[in-house]
C-alpha cells in the first residue's frame, strides 16, 4: 500500500492544522472566508461514496466537529460544506464559514475573485486558533 499524501493544488492553497481520524485538515490561504479542507487519507477516492461505510461515518463525524468548530471560532452566520472536485478529484470536503454581507454573500465563494493570502502571522494565529477550536470539540 503507498503512503497518503494530499494532493499538490490543494497543499499548494493551504497549511496544515492537523490530524483528526480519518482526514487530514487543511486551513485554505484565503483571509476573505475562513476555509477548512478535510482530506481523508485514502488513496485513489474521488466520491465520498467511494468510502467504506466506517469511512463515510467517521467523515461525515469530522465534518460536522470542524464546522462546529469554525462557526463557533469565527462567528459566522452560516456554514458551507461542499465535495466537488472539479478541478481537484481527489475526495476533499470544504467547509467554510459565510457571513451576511461578506465579498460573496449570498452567492457561493468559487469563482469570485482572487485569493487574498494571510500574512503570516495572520495566518499562524488562526491555524493555531482553528486548532484548538477543533481539539476542543467546537
Amino acid at each position: 500500500m503507498r503512503k497518503f499524501k494530499v494532493d499538490p493544488r490543494l497543499a499548494a492553497d493551504s497549511v496544515a492544522i492537523g490530524t483528526l481520524g480519518l482526514c487530514v485538515l487543511l486551513l485554505m490561504n484565503d483571509r476573505r472566508w475562513p476555509w477548512l479542507i478535510l482530506v481523508p487519507q485514502r488513496n485513489d477516492v474521488t466520491e465520498i461514496h467511494d468510502l467504506t461505510p466506517l469511512d463515510q461515518t467517521m467523515l461525515t463525524f469530522e465534518t460536522c466537529l470542524v464546522a462546529k468548530a469554525l462557526k463557533g471560532h469565527c462567528r459566522a452566520d452560516k456554514i458551507n460544506v461542499g465535495a466537488l472536485g472539479n478541478m481537484v478529484p481527489m475526495l476533499h470536503v470544504h467547509v467554510i464559514a459565510r457571513r451576511d454581507g461578506d465579498a460573496a454573500w449570498p452567492g457561493p465563494v468559487w469563482g469570485f475573485g482572487s485569493a487574498e493570502p494571510y500574512d503570516p502571522p495572520a495566518l499562524e494565529t488562526m491555524r493555531k486558533g482553528l486548532a484548538q477550536a477543533v481539539l476542543a470539540g467546537g
